[in-house]
């Protein structure tokens, strides 16, 4: 083949990869947004980065965070909607168990079910309790956010700023207090799974209920990230 030939199909090679490329990946095409810029420098101060850019980048494009405590609402509610999800899992996974092996009926074949799967089973009814208590900690959190917005708009320049700060520390005490619980919550039920020998349903459960507390933990450094730009401004 002669030289002009290859330039040609060289030429004609890359031209596809990198529009196919664009296709894949659109942001390649455009500049990167101010939002998502700001979510990238927040992760930066979460225990997991990469979860945390991929958990919020769906808000990039819209501008739908504008600060610190935006932010923190949108991490607490990407934490309950996941929680809210596996549990609901759980508890179908539960549900069948049950069914297949006749668990929770009192008969004779009670005494034939397999040890590993009545332990399996306990450990899922475990999670489900726990995760039910990660979702109303969260829940919790969330409403208390927005108490603690509301009010410090609604206080305004009427009170002074000692009573705005202590309103809202006392919102944010519980907050803290709250997702602090949904987060053991949700890693007690991944500790709750060894670690070796899991069979698939189990391996995805434990990963599942990992993911919980992961983006839980990325609430709360946002919750903190809140508390300490407030401060700095000394108001909420």
């Amino acid at each position: 083949m002669s030289p002009f030939n290859i330039t040609f199909v060289v030429t004609i090679f890359l031209s596809l990869f990198f529009s196919t490329l664009a296709k894949v990946d659109p942001t390649l095409t455009r500049p990167k947004s101010q939002t998502l810029s700001y979510i990238e420098s927040s992760c930066n101060g979460t225990l997991y980065r990469e979860l945390c850019i991929r958990s919020l980048s769906k808000f990039a494009n819209t501008n739908d965070i504008d600060g610190p405590q935006h932010l923190a609402h949108v991490a607490l509610s990407i934490s309950l909607t996941r929680a809210i999800q596996t549990k609901n899992y759980m508890v179908g996974v539960s549900k069948e168990l049950n069914a297949m092996n006749n668990i929770n009926n009192d008969n004779i074949n009670n005494n034939k079910i397999d040890k590993k799967k009545r332990r399996e089973y306990q450990t899922i009814q475990d999670c489900v309790n726990q995760l039910g208590d990660s979702v109303d900690q969260l829940s919790q959190s969330i409403k208390e956010l927005r108490r603690m917005n509301k009010k410090s708009n609604m206080s305004g320049s009427s009170s002074s700023s000692s009573r705005i700060n202590d309103d809202f520390l006392f919102h944010f005490n519980n907050v803290e207090t709250w997702v602090s619980t949904a987060l053991t919550d949700a890693s007690s039920c991944v500790y709750a799974f060894p670690g070796h020998r899991m069979s698939k349903r189990t391996a995805s459960i434990r990963g599942k209920a990992m993911n919980v507390a992961q983006v839980t933990s990325n609430a709360l450094a946002f919750i903190h990230k809140y508390m300490e730009a407030a401060s700095t401004n000394n108001k909420p």
